[in-house]
């Protein structure tokens, strides 16, 4: 049963690339060791995102930090029978043992949404312990690449920018904001109305993470299922924009998105240990300088590889509804961005 269950979740994790090229298998050749620290690892996010980072076979060492509870965190999943050495740290004085010679630093870290908060509201909280924390990395591994997961991501990601930038070790291949949430639930939500197989769906996400800045584009999501109309493709759009305030609101008071957050970090992740291993044809969505659009950060396609980036890929052809909903995005999410650099250069 054991045995079972994890490989059912090579597989899930396996088929959430949105490349559908056939990969090798986790287990078929050895991997290179690979260190991933997770900032924030005792939160709701943080808790079953350490789970499923043990359970992937491309970690070699996963270490687990907080401000506090992270030993005991450590200490559960430590006794998994899977091939990562788990380490906890907790506290100020031992980030830096937990950011060294990191390959993938996930930042999960941060206060969640309650009902009626936007995740602009998250900023005067979560904006401090990003910039913390992202001095610490840029002193304590570099090199490492970031995924950033911290709310609004749309103004975190800017943030940690600016300060890599003030350190002098900013790699903007390296920087990206996790949106493949946003990429899951259009999945879902897509397979649902179109009537397909919902572990063969790609649909791609640009622009930003949060509200009218996401913008699911159906209109090159594969496999074609049912001929969709405009109105359920507007409707799919905006469940797609709410699927936070969806579930903040499902848990009335008691918690955001957490568990589906934890997966779609954990997809993202192994996404990017495979680019850095090598494995050709990794492509995910993702928020990231850019210049496909004349905002400096926009989530698109993103080919992954051994040094982060290895290409920003264009939005392709947009539908009349789509190109709208590009214009309506931009003014917000400039907004976004430059809220992040101010208080970044405060």
């Amino acid at each position: 049963m054991r045995a079972s269950m994890l490989r059912s979740i090579e597989t899930v994790l396996k088929r959430s690339s949105s490349s559908h090229v056939v990969r090798r298998s986790f287990g078929s050749e050895p991997s290179p060791d690979r260190k991933v620290t997770v900032l924030g690892a005792a939160g709701g996010i943080g808790q079953p995102l350490a789970l499923l980072m043990k359970l992937n076979p491309l970690v070699s060492k996963l270490a687990l930090y907080d401000i506090a509870a992270t030993p005991g965190v450590a200490a559960d999943v430590s006794h998994i029978n899977t091939r990562s050495e788990v380490k906890g740290y907790m506290g100020d004085d031992q980030l830096g043992e937990a950011l060294e010679g990191s390959d993938v630093v996930i930042i999960p870290a941060g206060v969640p949404r309650k009902p009626g908060m936007t995740r602009d509201d998250l900023f005067n909280i979560n904006a401090g312990i990003v910039k913390s924390l992202c001095t610490a990395i840029a002193k304590y591994c570099p090199n490492a690449v970031i995924n950033m997961i911290s709310n609004p991501v749309n103004s975190t990601v800017p943030i940690a920018a600016e300060v890599f930038k003030k350190a002098g070790t900013y790699d903007e291949k390296k920087l990206f904001g996790v949106t493949t949430l946003d990429v899951v639930r259009a999945r879902t939500f897509y397979a649902g109305k179109a009537g397909v197989n919902v572990a063969d769906v790609d649909v791609p996400v640009v622009g930003g993470h949060a509200g009218i800045t996401i913008l699911p584009l159906f209109s090159q999501a594969t496999p074609r299922g049912s001929n969709l109309s405009d109105e359920e493709i507007t409707a799919l759009t905006k469940r797609t924009q709410d699927g936070g305030t969806e579930v903040v609101e499902a848990k009335a008071g008691k918690g955001s998105a957490t568990l589906s957050m934890a997966y779609a970090g954990a997809v993202f992740a192994n996404a990017c240990l495979k680019g850095l291993n090598g494995v050709p044809d990794i492509v995910e969505c993702s928020y990231v300088q850019s210049t496909i659009t004349e905002l400096p950060f926009f989530a698109s396609k993103v080919r992954l590889g051994k040094n982060g980036v290895e290409e920003v890929l264009g939005l392709g052809n947009l539908t009349d509804f789509e190109k709208q909903g590009l214009e309506n995005l931009k003014s917000e999410l400039q907004s976004s961005i430059e809220k992040g650099i101010k208080f970044a250069n405060a």
